[in-house]
């Protein structure tokens, strides 16, 4: 029997709250109380005063970039490691992605690169909360404003994250956060963007929807349909009553697997910063070069034993039709050693000790 990375965690309450929208009538996004007391409740946990749901973390990108203005051939920095969504909403709206290489530690953006990479055409940074750590926003923050530029936290794999004690999705101008089947909390598909700003906030909302305001069906912007449905939002709502346990479950994996994998002198593991609460979206380790073992063959053995695994990311200076792009740059080798050395291991929150036990005694075995 395979243990698979991940399983979604949800009980009868969803389930009683998604037929409440539709014998409501809610199956839409467009009217109900349940998009509303989503976006307010997801809101206000992250720290921020306006939420607005989308149909996905990758919409939710698109629509964040597309906030901004964004004129073809401006330069957008990005995370080098990160699911292509993040440089997706840049692509579609005719930006150009600039890869910021990793840190060794943390796997997320090395901010001591990111001052090297401006340019009078970069217009914004997008950095990427990987694997659930939180990048220190404070120290970006401090750069973006200097050269005045716009911040989007991608923090798909992030929610409840901390940097100095501080909610991800708080210190940019926009966050943008997934609520696909195997993030911290779920709604199937979806997605939220998160802001301080009212003027962004309105017109998110105004881009979600088509465009429509007065009259209804004289459109000044060319927006789109990304409405996330009542449903599908009053699955959130179930969520949301659900998130500090989901997340102490994740932090309580991740501790297990320490325990078990410490003594695996091949295995980096993943890290917690002194000012940071990292949730474990997923427990990621990365086989250390030195020592020789090759990172496929090891998931074709776990999977032998039992054990589902996933690869890191594939870097942006790496997906052919980004770097085909006219004007293209970067190299990032921290980020190519993650993407051939890096592998997640089961990260469900109903995963037992004895499991975590059974996945650390075969890991041992093929790395001794």
């Amino acid at each position: 029997m395979m243990i698979p990375v991940f399983e979604p965690y949800y009980d009868k309450r969803e389930i009683d709250l998604v037929v409440e929208a539709l014998q409501a009538g809610e199956i839409s996004g467009t009217f109900g109380r349940f998009i509303e007391e989503f976006e307010s409740k997801f809101a206000a946990y992250s720290g921020c005063k306006y939420g607005v749901a989308v149909t996905s973390g990758t919409t939710a990108l698109h629509m964040a970039v597309a906030a901004l203005n964004i004129q073809r051939g401006d330069e957008i920095l990005v995370s080098a490691s990160t699911n292509i969504a993040t440089a997706l909403g840049v692509y579609h709206n005719q930006g150009i992605t600039v890869p910021v290489d990793s840190e060794a530690e943390t796997w997320n953006l090395d901010i001591s690169l990111i001052e090297k990479l401006i340019t009078p055409k970069t217009k914004a940074i997008i950095p990427v909360h990987l694997f659930g750590h939180p990048v220190q926003m404070n120290e970006l923050m401090k750069i973006a404003a200097k050269h005045k530029i716009a911040v989007i936290e991608d923090a798909a794999e992030a929610h409840g994250a901390l940097c100095d004690g501080q909610k991800v999705g708080s210190f940019g101008d926009m966050a943008c956060f997934s609520f696909y089947a195997n993030k911290i909390i779920t709604t199937g598909e979806g997605g939220m963007i998160t802001t301080n700003n009212a003027q962004l906030a309105e017109k998110l909302r105004l881009l979600r929807n088509l465009g429509f305001a007065k009259p209804r069906f004289l459109h000044q912007v060319p927006a789109y349909n990304f409405r996330m449905t009542g449903m599908q939002a009053a699955f959130g709502v179930g969520q949301m009553e659900k998130i500090e346990e989901v997340i102490d479950k994740k932090r309580t994996l991740a501790q297990w697997y320490n325990e078990e994998l410490g003594g695996i002198k091949a295995l980096q593991l993943p890290a917690e910063k002194s000012w940071a609460k990292n949730v474990y979206w997923m427990y990621g380790i990365k086989l250390k070069k030195e020592f020789g073992f090759n990172r496929d063959k090891l998931m074709l053995d776990l999977t032998a034993a039992g054990v589902d695994t996933r690869t890191f990311f594939c870097p942006m200076s790496q997906q052919p039709f980004l770097y085909e792009q006219k004007d293209f740059r970067g190299t990032t080798p921290v980020a190519d050693d993650l993407w051939e050395n890096g592998l997640y291991l089961p990260s469900s929150t109903t995963l037992t000790h004895k499991e975590v036990q059974f996945i650390g005694e075969v890991l041992k075995r093929l790395l001794s």
